[in-house]
């Protein structure tokens, strides 16, 4: 008997790609400053790159509007790319990889989508076909292999977030300090060691209560940037959305029951 866990983790993952592309390109509307140091990896001069952020931004969130009313699977697939491309470029321009894996919710949420509604065709008419909620696959192999992905997703976001913590990055710092924290390193440090235990937790074992507990934690402490606060809460939907799919996979109630020793998905019990 299904429990429709596939179709909530599809419309969970389909929100999550929304809110990414829609928040990232908010930025691109109103010309975030950082962004001249994406350009700048492809020479592109500093006025040059205030002229093209505009059209960026409304490129992605058209994508993140079409993910939401007029789902393709092209789409699905451009969202990894670009996501993956997009986040890149912040290693590129000289920022630590930390920020490139603690974006994989980005690229990460759009694979997920694709894996889950894959159904063997890669005829070139295939993905230009609308995606709905018919076309989720419920079968154990995509079952198990969304599982992996979003074990290693939630994984690399935490890691990537904690580590950007142990080497204090400046936004955190200040997010702690306007918090009320006076040793803003010291809460660093310690934020950054426990987001790393919640990584290694949920790539080795993921349990529901405690996703629940990070992905909580993921929503509060994205609610906290001194500037821009809606945007950047809206640009880590995919973060939020990856751990939320988890969740909904390993839930006792969900038909699909995963031992972590052995890695298998047994059907719930009638």
């Amino acid at each position: 008997m299904k429990d429709g866990t596939e179709q909530k983790i599809y419309y969970t993952l389909r929100i999550a790609c929304a809110m990414c592309f829609i928040g990232h390109g908010s930025f691109g509307i109103i010309t975030k400053e950082v962004w001249c140091n994406y350009f700048g990896v492809f020479n592109i001069d500093h006025n040059t790159s205030y002229l093209l952020m505009p059209y960026v931004g409304i490129m992605d969130i058209g994508m993140g509007l079409l993910i939401l009313f007029y789902p393709l699977r092209a789409v699905f697939g451009w969202l990894v790319i670009w996501g993956f491309i997009t986040a890149s470029m912040r290693p590129l321009s000289g920022e630590p990889f930390a920020e490139f894996i603690e974006r994989a919710g980005n690229y990460g949420a759009p694979l997920a989508l694709l894996i889950l509604t894959f159904k063997g065709r890669n005829n070139f008419k295939h993905w230009f076909k609308i995606v709905d909620v018919g076309d989720v696959q419920s079968n154990p192999v995509i079952i198990k292999r969304i599982y992996i992905a979003l074990r290693i997703i939630v994984f690399l976001l935490l890691l990537g977030h904690g580590w950007l913590n142990l080497i204090e990055k400046k936004s955190l710092l200040n997010q702690y300090a306007s918090l009320g924290f006076s040793n803003t390193v010291r809460m660093a440090h310690i934020v950054g060691s426990l987001e790393i235990l919640a990584a290694c937790i949920s790539l080795i074992k993921p349990v529901h209560s405690i996703l629940l507990i990070f992905f909580i934690w993921k929503v509060l402490s994205e609610m906290f940037y001194p500037q821009w606060e809606i945007f950047e809460f809206i640009e880590r939907g995919g973060s939020y959305g990856t751990i939320l799919a988890l969740w909904l996979l390993v839930k006792p109630s969900s038909r699909y029951y995963f031992n972590n020793k052995q890695h298998t998905s047994v059907p719930e019990r009638l």
